[in-house]
């Protein structure tokens, strides 16, 4: 049976067929918004997860830093005075003491545990040099809540790093070293990755409970400010006295308050990506823009050599250097270019000369006077490495071994080298006071190591030698570097013949005794 609707009836079935499909429309709808604030509940919670089980994993290796000054008045904390009773003496409140709850400390950071003393089994701390240089008693203060003294076990300004040592007895507390980044992950860190800073920001983490802030990262390869004028000299008169001044740094906008220096920025896994610094603590001011030093190759060569009380050296060509102008950047040069080549430096042993164009060191491309500060300063002392000149048209590769830089401020060195018979010796390049030919470019000499330090009435001394003369030869044989002196000299027996540089006044050769 066929069953016929009017025109009325048609029109009626097709208006509640279109409100049934409005309906199912919006029920699907209402749906869907549900179902997707349930997976974005989800995926939040599962991101607060994350979060959590990072800061666990790490923040007990984040420990509190209090710099302590005996003769001046500890900051408090506020408490009210206690009310007064009949019988009951009022006594003085207890002087602020780093052991002391009401102790706040007027100079204060961070560290992170990053190894264990071989001998004391204590906590092996790393931080910023800024943040412990100074006077006064260094305190740490880990997750038990305990205070500790802590002494400087290796300073480097050149880094901004120093290493500390707990040096109170520690018996019963654990240092847990944290877990830190390989290199293939610090080559793949991007913008926009998501991080965690453990810090102590104005010293409200001082009983050892990390505070955690977090973000993303905003850049890499930023510089420290302030930036220094254009141009620059690869000696120690140079303004930017740190590696980061040259554009090390992770930017990141998780917030870095005062007192956050020497923490930990981690990844989502817990492990340390970087060494929180905070610009505030330097400039004197806020910033919006949080930094951090990264832990790659160069932060871990600094660290194992001031966990041992060493001094941390670095690579210097030199050179003078000024960006290209305009002109040349229009003709399409890369590079920058030569403007002075110190006398006896690597640069001029590997016949770099005034005017040539620097295009690449150790095959990366050099694009400004900051890139190869960067590069060379990268590296330490002694290094091999390649320097890519154009000269005329022409690309010349000259490999180079890299001198000393002469690093600005005070170095801590708990350990220093023994030497040779009384006697110590450095490269001539980080010593301008005690070999200013060098930098002047008085006379040329033969490649030759620096008397640094004599014993007096040592055999070095005794045989004439003195703090200043350069050794060109042991016996017949040249060396241009500490290493390679101590190497031939130790393996020398009873007398030894040392070849001093041709500077007037000093012996051609002098004899030292065995001891």
């Amino acid at each position: 049976m066929t069953i016929r609707c009017s025109p009325a009836t048609s029109t009626a079935i097709g208006r509640l067929f279109l409100v049934l499909t409005l309906g199912c429309g919006a029920a699907l709808s209402v749906h869907s918004a549900v179902a997707q604030e349930a997976s974005g509940l989800q995926a939040a919670v599962a991101l607060e997860e994350v979060l959590v089980k990072a800061i666990e994993r790490s923040e007990d290796s984040v420990v509190s830093i209090a710099r302590f000054h005996p003769d001046e008045v500890a900051l408090r904390e506020f408490r009210p005075e206690p009310i007064m009773r009949p019988g009951f003496p009022m006594t003085e409140p207890t002087p602020a003491a780093p052991t002391n709850p009401d102790f706040v400390p007027n100079d204060f950071a961070t560290g992170v545990i990053i190894g264990l003393d071989e001998n004391t089994k204590a906590g092996l701390i790393v931080t910023t040099y800024h943040a412990v240089d100074g006077p006064g008693e260094i305190w740490v203060t880990t997750t038990a809540k305990r205070p500790m003294r802590a002494e400087i076990r290796g300073a480097d300004p050149r880094s901004d790093l120093a290493v500390l040592r707990v040096t109170d007895n520690a018996s019963g507390v654990e240092f847990k070293p944290i877990t830190m980044a390989d290199d293939a992950a610090i080559g793949k860190l991007k913008k926009g990755q998501i991080v965690i800073a453990l810090g102590n920001p104005y010293a409200i983490a001082r009983d050892g409970q990390a505070s955690a802030s977090w973000g993303i990262i905003a850049n890499l390869s930023r510089k420290s400010a302030p930036n220094a004028p254009n141009g620059a000299v690869e000696n120690p008169g140079d303004r930017k006295t740190t590696l980061h001044h040259f554009g090390t740094l992770i930017q990141t906008d998780a917030k870095l308050n005062l007192g956050t220096s020497g923490g930990a920025l981690l990844n989502l896994k817990g492990e340390m990506i970087g060494l929180t610094t905070s610009q505030a603590a330097v400039a004197g001011f806020e910033q919006s823009a949080g930094y951090a030093v990264p832990v790659d190759e160069v932060f871990q060569r600094v660290i194992d050599t001031l966990k041992l009380g060493k001094e941390v050296d670095y690579g210097l060509l030199g050179v003078s250097l000024r960006p290209l102008a305009g002109s040349e950047l229009a003709k399409g040069l890369q590079g920058v270019r030569v403007e002075g080549v110190l006398n006896g430096s690597p640069a001029e042993r590997a016949g770099v000369f005034p005017g040539d164009l620097i295009t690449q060191v150790a095959g990366a491309d050099i694009f400004d006077v900051d890139g190869l500060m960067l590069l060379v300063g990268r590296q330490p002392a002694a290094a091999r490495t390649n320097v890519t000149i154009e000269r005329d048209g022409r690309k010349f590769n000259k490999p180079v071994t890299l001198a000393k830089f002469e690093v600005r401020g005070k170095k801590i060195i708990t350990a220093p080298d023994l030497g040779w018979r009384g006697m110590k010796v450095d490269f001539p390049s980080a010593h301008r006071e005690l070999d200013p030919q060098f930098y002047m470019g008085l006379q040329l000499v033969d490649p030759a190591v620096l008397v640094v330090e004599v014993a007096q009435d040592s055999p070095a001394w005794q045989a004439g030698l003195r703090r200043g003369m350069l050794v060109t030869h042991v016996k017949n044989t040249p060396v241009e570097n500490p290493a390679e002196f101590y190497k031939q000299a130790a393996a020398q027996q009873g007398e030894v013949e040392l070849r001093i540089g041709a500077i007037p006044g000093q012996p051609p050769v002098v004899k030292v005794a065995a001891k």
